[in-house]
């Protein structure tokens, strides 16, 4: 059998999906390894590494294989390269992208969605959506702080006191979790909001605090999966007028929030933005679908 290794070929994506360690794994059951040049040079992984441990480095890697791995969908110009009846794993993203999935079924290519593999102990080491939104809050803060330009802890000086940059996380999930910490070990004051009650102990077992409309609503506000719900409007509006306040006093404001199959929900409204200091900064997460906060874009 035969496993490719594909290049990412959107610019802006720095990962790939095998490592040496994982072409290691491979090859002990049997399969032959090929890798696109490149694929890993942005991951800090030279081809010479790949051929170190017995992975074949060509500009032919796709052809004929049985199985390509990838980070994201594959594109219908990368389809070409494929051979019918060949198996594709990626991270599909396959809620409102219909056309692109048509595209890859008409091409014979059989694709397997990793973001749809079971939340089970037993496939944990495959949850991409974990392993990846936890190391998105953490970047989240890091790019916010550099972003942000000023010290996150209060610092005491010669010259005066500078105060502790105040952050915000909206949504708290593994993502949202994660910038909490982050923030909070560098220094930060964090609040949060989620719509799920279970996440007031979570937060607070961070050092954060917790804000949001606790009402009856708020208190049914999850799915046996333990995702959010969508709430009424009239939830909505309470929570916006309660973050549109709390929003005023920010100098870093996250947004993770997301709900499998469905456009982003918009929590920072463009008054929202408008209201905050010169010099803060607003990191979404959600952006590749469409974004927590309005007017965000891609890129």
């Amino acid at each position: 059998m035969k496993i490719a290794v594909a290049k990412e070929i959107d610019p802006s994506e720095p990962r790939v999906a095998a490592s040496p360690d994982t072409v290691k794994k491979f090859k002990a059951l049997g399969a032959e390894i090929a890798v696109e040049p490149g694929a890993g040079l942005k991951s800090g992984l030279p081809d010479s590494e790949f051929t170190a441990v017995g992975a074949t480095v060509s500009a032919d890697a796709l052809k004929d294989a049985d199985i390509i791995i990838k980070v994201k969908r594959p594109e219908a110009s990368e389809l070409s390269q494929y051979k019918r009846g060949a198996l594709v794993v990626a991270i599909m993203d396959p809620y409102g992208n219909e056309a692109a999935l048509k595209t890859i079924a008409d091409a014979g290519v059989s694709a397997f969605a990793m973001e749809l593999m079971p939340r089970i102990t037993r496939a944990q080491v495959m949850d991409v959506l974990s392993s990846q939104a936890n190391l998105a809050g953490y970047r989240a803060v890091i790019e916010g702080a550099e972003a942000f330009g000023r010290a996150f802890p209060m610092m005491m000086t010669a010259a005066g006191t500078v105060p502790a940059a105040k952050v915000f996380v909206m949504g708290v999930g593994v993502a949202g979790l994660q910038a909490i910490a982050t923030a909070r070990r560098l220094g930060a004051i964090v609040t949060a909001t989620d719509v799920r009650p279970a996440t007031k102990e979570q937060v607070e077992s961070l050092g954060a605090k917790f804000l949001a409309v606790e009402d009856e609503e708020f208190k049914n506000a999850q799915t046996a999966g333990g995702y959010a719900k969508e709430m009424s409007k009239e939830y909505q509006a309470k929570q916006a007028a309660l973050t549109a306040e709390h929003i005023k006093k920010q100098d870093i404001v996250i947004t993770t929030a997301l709900i499998p199959g469905r456009p982003a929900p918009k929590l920072v409204s463009a008054d929202m933005v408008k209201s905050m200091k010169p010099g803060s900064v607003l990191v979404d997460l959600a952006v590749e679908r469409g974004g927590n906060v309005e007017g965000a874009k891609p890129g």
